[in-house]
């Protein structure tokens, strides 16, 4: 009944959209000096849309621009609203429909907190002290098994080995290395741009008393379960801990499967590597509360960079692993080229090696392309730049440390360029969003977020604020300003997920599921349609295709590493208050 009825609830609207006009907009906020656009769907009546002010002045719209969808042949209206730089709530009327438009100094700053206390929630091996999500200690993890896959003459298979803390990975209960490494990597990119701004978030942990910024303290939850994935005989880094399969929809202290670590691989070995010397330079300033940890993540980060030269086609290969077999997550990747450029350009970083910016040298990309978990190269550029970015001398290193930061420039601003064209074309007037292929699994993060990262990161290179304004317009299309009418990130928005593919969301009894998870988003591939039984998607358009369900685990599913994206780049537009400008 409960699968019926929900379907009947995704059904209806499709019949009356025709009837009834939509308005999109950002539902979370905006700043006062970014432009205010609303798209409008279901009637071409745009010219009666009002806009009441917070001081009950009623204007008209500035403008407005027919588009048809490249994806769905649908015609809509994209309204620019003017000039509403005055802080308050303005209510858009189209007829019967009437919206609120927020307009604030801060209007990122909640849900990029959110985002970020998020990793707070999903905390393994601890007892989760929140007023709402409050849950007991699950998974201690202390007595984990070595998996015959990652057996060692020093730890043979069955060795009892102690792996506590890190992060829940996704809407499952395993822990990953190359995601974590992934997900840390891009919020240190996010930290090192603006250390200031994270200086003072508070995110009500229980570190954020101590001397050190709460992202730092957040990222040290998940490497103290890092420092016990290596090998100390040998530095290869396991892959994941796991259990044998996926655990059902049950709580933490529910689950009964035994957890292993599993095969040793170069892929996970140097994400260890970058993420581990990347520590130990950005924790150096806190040894007050993390004494000597710099140190032994220098030294671990070097050590597993040696066993992936010597082991450099060490890939996961999940078929192959037996008594048990493993059927959770895989994460398999078949060429680790651009995390041996990472893991370089973090250790060169580190030590001023030549060998390791000899490596960068060998490995750097040829194009730059948005950072995911299977394509670490742009984690590394973005070191390149921050790196070469700070330092003023050209002589304080050799000239091909300078020419790959060179190239790495070269190559973000021509993606930037390109990903801004036919914006003012475009259904929802944003960078993202008008292509097929900016649909699919995790979409929202890979290409929605990421891009923003870049056009911020370009920005910031170039100090003017030419890309920020697209940066921004990707905000808008996250938090409401889409086909779909969802804000993508939970908890926040008046139309947002409610029911995410999220195991503690789905059984702790609350209602409501975890703030600050962003969803997959919409997946024209539609992986779970197997699993939705009566549900079935809205549509199979490639902007269109998301269903708020549990069992949608193709368009609904959480992850650390897409809310990673979410952390970096709304933190960035958080940090933004009081110094934005768009040209």
């Amino acid at each position: 009944m409960k699968q019926f009825l929900l379907a009947l609830a995704i059904l209806l609207p499709l019949s009356t959209m025709a009837q009834r006009p939509d308005i999109r907009r950002n539902q979370v906020g905006n700043y006062p000096q970014q432009e205010k656009v609303v798209v409008v769907e279901g009637t071409n009546a745009v010219n009666k849309l009002r806009i009441t002010t917070p001081s009950g002045k009623v204007l008209k719209a500035k403008g407005v621009r027919k588009a048809v969808s490249p994806l769905s042949q649908k015609t809509r209206y994209v309204v620019k609203l003017g000039e509403l730089t005055t802080p308050g709530d303005y209510r858009i009327t189209l007829g019967d429909e009437q919206c609120v438009l927020h307009v604030n100094e801060r209007p990122y700053h909640d849900i990029a907190t959110a985002s970020l206390r998020l990793f707070y929630l999903i905390r393994s091996g601890v007892a989760i002290d929140d007023a709402v999500y409050r849950r007991p200690l699950g998974h201690a993890d202390t007595k984990v098994l070595v998996h015959n896959s990652a057996a060692s003459p020093l730890r043979p298979t069955g060795t009892v080995i102690s792996s506590p803390y890190g992060w829940y990975d996704a809407g499952d209960y395993n822990k990953y290395v190359v995601n974590s490494a992934f997900s840390i990597g891009l919020m240190f990119a996010a930290y090192e741009q603006m250390p200031q701004y994270f200086a003072q978030l508070k995110t009500n942990i229980p570190e954020s008393g101590n001397a050190t910024p709460d992202l730092l303290d957040e990222m040290m939850f998940n490497l103290k379960w890092f420092l016990t994935m290596q090998d100390p005989y040998d530095g290869g880094v396991y892959h994941k801990l796991t259990t044998p399969n996926f655990e059902g929809f049950i709580m933490p202290t529910d689950c009964k499967q035994q957890r292993y670590v599993v095969m040793k691989t170069v892929t996970a070995t140097l994400d260890f590597a970058a993420v581990m010397a990347d520590a130990a330079r950005l924790f150096e300033p806190y040894q007050q509360d993390y004494p000597g940890f710099s140190a032994l993540a220098a030294a671990m980060a070097e050590r597993a960079y040696q066993w992936a030269k010597e082991h450099p086609k060490a890939f996961y290969m999940q078929h192959t692993l037996k008594d048990p077999a493993v059927s959770t997550g895989a994460y398999g990747d078949f060429s680790a080229n651009d995390e041996f450029f990472w893991a370089a350009t973090a250790l060169y970083r580190l030590t001023g090696k030549q060998s390791y910016l000899a490596d960068a040298l060998q490995y750097q990309p040829k194009q730059f392309t948005t950072p995911t978990w299977g394509n670490v190269a742009s984690l590394g550029a973005f070191e390149w730049m921050t790196h070469n970015h700070a330092l003023t001398d050209a002589n304080a290193q050799p000239e091909a440390a300078w020419k790959i930061g060179g190239d790495m420039y070269d190559q973000l601003y021509d993606y930037c360029d390109n990903a801004i064209k036919g914006v003012e074309e475009s259904s929802f007037q944003s960078p993202y969003g008008n292509k097929p292929k900016d649909f699919g699994w995790g979409c929202l993060a890979e290409f929605c977020c990421c891009q923003a990262m870049a056009l911020l990161f370009a920005d910031n290179m170039q100090s003017n604020t030419k890309y920020r304004r697209y940066a921004l317009q990707n905000a808008d299309y996250l938090l409401g300003r889409n086909a779909t009418g969802y804000c993508f990130v939970t908890g926040f928005g008046d139309k947002s997920p409610m029911h995410p593919h999220h195991r503690p969301s789905e059984a702790d009894g609350i209602q409501a599921p975890y703030p600050g998870m962003l969803v997959g988003g919409p997946n024209p591939g539609q992986q779970d349609k197997k699993s939705l039984g009566a549900v079935v998607y809205p549509s199979n358009v490639p902007d269109e295709s998301y269903i708020d369900t549990t069992e949608s685990y193709a368009s609904n599913e959480i992850a650390i590493n897409w809310n990673a994206s979410l952390v970096a780049f709304l933190c960035w537009l958080d940090a933004l208050s009081g110094q934005l400008t768009v040209q």
